[in-house]
């Protein structure tokens, strides 16, 4: 069975930082594109940001500089350090993966089933 396990979520001061992870089990994904997603209460599920397996980057406006995601093929795990965090980042984060392509809102082959990010202002 596949899955993707999201962990690092919690609650933080604004200014502050996290890294999450997200750890797949049940086949290896290191030809996977992966990439991150989060939804803020009330509103549409929105990218974060992406990883090719060969380690080619991509980032929404409103995180790129802040936030940086990586991934470890030996360990099967992606992250997302997310860095000078603001009240606008509260959200819950999702991880997806993707063969062929990196993931999109409406395009990926396995999702995680989040974790909880709460920033505090």
């Amino acid at each position: 069975q596949v899955q993707l396990v999201e962990s690092g979520g919690g609650l933080v001061q604004a200014g502050g930082s996290l890294r999450l992870s997200c750890a797949a089990s049940g086949r290896t994904f290191s030809s996977y594109g992966l990439g991150w997603f989060r939804q803020a209460p009330g509103k549409e599920r929105e990218f974060v940001a992406a990883i090719t397996w060969f380690g080619g980057t991509k980032y929404a406006d409103s995180v790129k500089g802040r936030f940086t995601i990586s991934r470890d093929n030996a360990k099967n795990t992606l992250y997302l350090q997310m860095d000078r965090l603001n009240d606008e980042d509260t959200a819950v984060y999702y991880c997806a993966a993707r063969s062929g392509g990196s993931p999109s809102l409406s395009a990926y082959d396995y999702r995680g089933q989040g974790t909880q990010v709460t920033v505090s202002s």
